[in-house]
């Protein structure tokens, strides 16, 4: 059977032309945007940012982990434009979406355990912390023991607030 691969899927196109002109273009951006070189340096800014992409791409485990990160990107902003559609679908009015404090705060936690857990994905490094976490010897009875407490304190926070609001 024939390989039928575009421009697009070889490895030079997608491990070094495209991480390469990322950072390029980012670090770029930001010796623009910041003049930490001075003003009107767009040539000096263009050197530097080159070098920083070409010592990047040199690097395969920074490729890797961008890459990673990259694809994670587009597939959080493709679920979230989904997501958005859908809202707006059912709640869209003239004056627009207006989320409530508690929908940022549990859209921000959210995003928060997404981040760390696609850094922890593209580093290599999910695998190796679950092993400690949930495959160690006492790992059964510490995460018992946190249910417990967890449960523990709700069961607090609950009456104590309910005798708060009783005052």
């Amino acid at each position: 059977m024939v390989d039928q691969t575009t421009i697009f899927q070889n490895v030079i196109f997608t491990n070094f032309i495209l991480p390469f002109l990322l950072i390029f273009v980012i670090i770029y951006a930001i010796l623009e945007r910041t003049n930490l070189l001075g003003e009107k340096k767009h040539q000096i800014n263009a050197i530097i940012s080159f070098v920083i992409g070409l010592i990047f791409t040199g690097v395969l485990s920074s490729t890797k982990i961008v890459s990673n990160m990259v694809v994670f990107l587009a597939v959080t902003v493709v679920i979230l434009f989904v997501i958005l559609v859908l809202w707006g679908f059912i709640f869209g009015d003239k004056e627009g979406f207006k989320p409530a404090v508690w929908m940022k705060w549990v859209l921000g936690i959210l995003a928060g355990v997404a981040f760390v857990g696609a850094v922890l994905w593209a580093t290599g490094t999910f695998n190796s912390l679950t092993n400690i976490l949930f495959q160690q010897s006492w790992s059964n009875s510490l995460w018992t023991n946190f249910l417990f407490v967890v449960i523990i304190v709700a069961v607090l926070f609950i009456i104590l607030r309910g005798a708060k609001e009783k005052k």
